[in-house]
């Protein structure tokens, strides 16, 4: 009995030994710590080893391939961190959902921020100060270009890195522009777009353009009249000025004369995307990270497709737009140092170079526009430099954190008027203005 009872005791003593060490309860090491140059290779390619971190982007199509292939590039580029990316929908979408889960503790370590909403992410304490980051490793802000930067501080501190940037550009349709006589370079003021539209517009058949309305195209236009959406103090709206009413006055003349459409609705981006593939429009505004779609459809529906600035009135003028990369707050420090490393390689030149050439969205680096890659395309597809050039004249949007409310009030107010033949467009921007500046009080 004595002896069958130590051979059961020395089995089940081997077997908890064996258990022990396949588990890794012996190692003494951290599963969550980075690793280092000096462990072992088979403890740096043990996905057990890697910091894990979740990543959330908003859209699909190109910029999503632009996305997952960034991130699957990453993660291959190195063995301490693994990053899963996470399609969210529109920037709406992916705001919302940011803001539930971080009140749920369970928000993605790094995210994207559209550029008007930095603000409000950063005031309500949901991104982290990058900071101390950027000056621990040296980075060199000077390369990123100047008028994209505006969007990433956030009462002196930087809160984000210019990602995927954008600016909106015209369009054309320069096959249609040479049946009807013009110069395939497009418009240059709001006078010439307007003798554009009438020379291609066919009733029944074509209008010279289909445009939603769109709070970043108003901005745009706001500009080009020497306007401005706040007040230097942010105090007070600054819209409803003559420079603010201007954009909205030619719109409903434009209408009126049959000479651009204005769909209504959710689905009004939608129309005016299929009106210009399809020839029912002959110019379009959209953002220059719809470039790489738009020569695909250009060469499949078999036309000639032109860029250009957006036409200047008292002067060419455009908001940026697209989205910075943040970090959110409160993460433990391994998860910090993963955020900062995925986030400082996504917005690198050599990554920069990539976006850009997949999507057509803006180079955000000088190194980047100045790089033989970038030069090549410019030479080959000079559609794409159209968006650097007119950077010159690109300025900031707003981040006050009512603005995404007040933007909603404009849109409103604006297809009111140019719905509504008795509505003028001062009486409706009068209407958003007040709404608006309860708000910013």
């Amino acid at each position: 009995m004595k002896k069958h009872l130590f051979v059961m005791l020395a089995v089940m003593l081997i077997f908890l030994v064996g258990c022990n060490q396949s588990s890794g309860g012996t190692s003494g090491s951290n599963n969550n710590e980075l690793t280092t140059d000096n462990e072992s290779e088979a403890g740096t390619n043990n996905n057990n080893e890697k910091i894990e971190i979740t990543y959330w982007y908003a859209w699909g199509d190109k910029i999503g391939e632009n996305n997952e292939n960034l991130v699957k590039m990453f993660n291959e580029s190195q063995d301490k961190i693994h990053v899963t990316a996470e399609y969210q929908g529109s920037y709406d979408d992916l705001h919302a959902k940011t803001q539930a889960a971080f009140a749920a503790g369970n928000a993605p370590e790094v995210t994207q921020n559209e550029i008007a909403s930095v603000a409000i992410f950063a005031n309500s304490g949901m991104t982290e100060d990058l900071t101390p980051f950027v000056e621990r490793d040296d980075i060199n802000l000077d390369d990123f270009i100047p008028g994209l930067m505006g969007n990433s501080y956030v009462n002196d501190k930087l809160y984000a890195l210019p990602y995927l940037r954008s600016t909106p550009i015209l369009y054309l349709n320069s096959t249609l522009l040479e049946e009807a006589g013009l110069d395939p370079a497009g418009p240059k003021t709001w006078e010439e777009f307007a003798e554009y539209a009438k020379a291609l517009t066919v009733e029944g058949e074509r209008v010279g353009m289909t445009m939603p309305i769109n709070i970043w195209f108003y901005e745009a236009f706001v500009a080009q009249s020497g306007g401005q959406m706040i007040s230097e103090d942010g105090q007070t709206v600054a819209f409803n000025s003559e420079a603010g009413v201007a954009p909205v006055e030619f719109w409903k003349q434009l209408v009126n004369e049959g000479l651009i459409k204005i769909p209504t609705g959710d689905e009004a981006g939608a129309t005016a995307k299929q009106d210009f593939a399809n020839g029912r429009s002959a110019m379009t505004f959209s953002s220059t990270a719809d470039l790489s779609y738009w020569l695909g459809m250009a060469e499949e529906q078999g036309f000639e497709l032109n860029t250009t600035f957006m036409p200047a009135n008292k002067t060419f003028g455009v908001p940026t737009g697209g989205c910075n990369l943040v970090m959110t707050a409160g993460l433990d420090p391994k998860k910090q140092e993963a955020a900062w490393e995925f986030i400082k390689w996504m917005t690198a030149k050599e990554q920069t170079i990539y976006a850009s050439e997949f999507t057509g969205y803006l180079p955000s680096r000088t190194s980047a526009v100045n790089s033989d890659e970038m030069q090549k395309l410019y030479q080959e597809y000079p559609q794409y430099e159209v968006a650097v050039e007119q950077l010159e004249y690109a300025r900031p949007r707003p981040m006050k954190d009512a603005y995404p409310e007040i933007s909603k009030f404009i849109q409103d107010e604006i297809t009111r008027s140019i719905i509504n033949e008795d509505v003028s467009p001062q009486e409706a921007l009068n209407t958003a203005a007040e709404k608006a500046n309860k708000l910013l009080k």
